[in-house]
């Protein structure tokens, strides 16, 4: 895949890059490693003030960030404002909380006696270099909640962005550099899928985190493993929206339209799989399907947009072979199903509602990256926790009732990193995020997130 923004709106080339060569390479994780040496000893403070920066700066440049991450990947120019925003304040998080998240623990008294030492504590110690491997979708956050952690940590990053994004890459890289973090702190490597696993096999290379597909989670954990380098996978999501009778109907549906086509409806944690009890089952679809009928698809950079383009047009193809499977085996379409009318470039396709989905179709299984909802009838509780269930993935859920029993069996049953009840799944730096099963392993974000990449060292002291 050539190193290019094509817009999505139009289809139009607006620049291409050269991949770096093997040369410039190896000078970028020479300067990581060399950096690293230096960075970690600096303390938390100037490692604040430094991030602290970096938020000011991000702030400053809001606007005109938000226009190149739409031109590039094609999500609506407010959603864009407000991701460079979530940035800012998850930096200036990281900044107030690191010194409480890495100070060192000290075991209970007794248990230090016990273990025969005068005293005992763990400490939190930077792994090194840390290579990213980070998706087109948000292009700021999702390297920003590991860019935070990590370097106040102590790390360094290194940045294989998506090819489809590259000026957001090299933002990203100035905006480390122009707060005042050392040269090597934070680099973006232009370069091609081919070339991550060479740079993930050099011994200067500590471990390595990925957001993306399955298929490239599985690749970067397997070389990981091979090398035995520790990683944090992020990937694929297809989460269920349950609502049950005692939900405030009117709020659910309004909801789970944000829910389903936020960013275009190229989320892992956005939801996809509407399972909704059948007391309310007529009332929910007809004002979901209303809302998603109503939703203005236009140009991403007008204020006005909803919905915007997909990012690629192998993407929206990809889409279109799931609703048409689904529908040439018995899915009834309430809504949408094809591309829509006056947009003769760009890659858009309409917001979409499918009903009557079964387990033989490809969607009820792989996971739609688009505005596709898949709306399923259920009869009671088990129900909709076994077909929440019935997924290769567990992300995230949403639930939707104001029952507490129903709440404490939906906590303990559903298979998921997170369980967001009457509101939509999102991320905050205060919570971890993360999945089980073919979702990834590992979390991102809070405290657990900054000790992903932290040697977690015993420090035991005798007589």
């Amino acid at each position: 895949m050539p190193i290019a923004t094509v817009n999505p709106a139009t289809g139009e080339t607006v620049a291409t890059y050269d991949a770096l060569d093997d040369r410039d390479i190896e000078r970028r994780v020479a300067t990581a490693r060399s950096t690293f040496e230096h960075y970690r000893t600096v303390p938390l403070d100037e490692r604040a003030r430094l991030l602290r920066a970096a938020a000011d700066l991000l702030d400053h440049d809001r606007d005109e960030i938000a226009k190149t991450m739409t031109t590039e990947m094609g999500k609506p120019v407010a959603q864009a404002r407000a991701e460079a925003a979530k940035c800012a304040k998850a930096m200036r998080w990281y900044a107030d909380r690191a010194p409480a998240l890495l100070a060192d623990e000290h075991p209970a008294e007794a248990d230090v006696k016990d273990s025969g030492a005068v005293r005992a504590r763990v400490v939190y110690r930077p792994l090194g270099v840390v290579l990213a491997v980070m998706p087109w979708n948000f292009p700021l956050w999702q390297v920003v909640r590991f860019a935070a952690p990590a370097l106040m940590a102590g790390n360094v990053g290194l940045l294989k962005h998506a090819s489809n994004v590259p000026q957001t890459a090299l933002y990203l890289e100035d905006l480390f550099g122009r707060a005042g973090f050392f040269d090597g702190c934070f680099q973006t490597l232009l370069i091609g899928s081919r070339a991550v696993e060479g740079v993930l096999r050099d011994p200067r290379v500590a471990a390595a985190t990925l957001t993306g597909s399955e298929p490239a989670g599985r690749a970067v954990a397997s070389v990981a493993g091979d090398e035995v380098k520790k990683t944090v996978l992020e990937l694929g999501g297809s989460d269920p929206f349950v609502v049950m009778p005692s939900a405030d109907v009117d709020r659910a549906a309004r909801t789970a339209v944000t829910a389903r086509v936020q960013n275009n409806g190229q989320s892992c944690i956005a939801a996809k799989r509407f399972i909704v009890h059948e007391d309310v089952f007529a009332a929910f679809a007809e004002r979901f399907t209303a809302g998603m009928r109503a939703l203005k698809i236009g140009d991403p950079l007008e204020e006005s947009t909803d919905v915007g383009p997909l990012s690629t047009e192998r993407g929206r193809g990809d889409l279109e072979e799931l609703v048409d499977d689904a529908v040439e085996a018995g899915a009834t379409v309430l809504c949408g199903g094809q591309r829509p009318d006056g947009f003769r470039d760009g890659w858009y396709y309409e917001p979409t509602v499918l009903a009557d989905v079964t387990p033989d179709m490809r969607i009820h299984h792989e996971e739609a990256f688009g505005p596709v909802a898949t709306l399923y009838r259920v009869a009671d509780l088990d129900e909709a926790v076994a077909l929440a269930n019935d997924s290769p993935f567990g992300l995230s859920s949403n639930v939707w009732t104001r029952d507490d029993t129903e709440t404490d069996r939906f906590t303990r049953d559903l298979e998921a990193g997170g369980v967001f009840f009457n509101g939509m799944t999102a991320s905050h730096p205060a919570f971890p995020f993360g999945g089980v099963k073919r979702s990834g392993y590992g979390r991102e974000l809070s405290g657990h997130g900054m000790h992903e990449f932290c040697n977690i060292t015993t420090v035991w002291q005798g007589a």
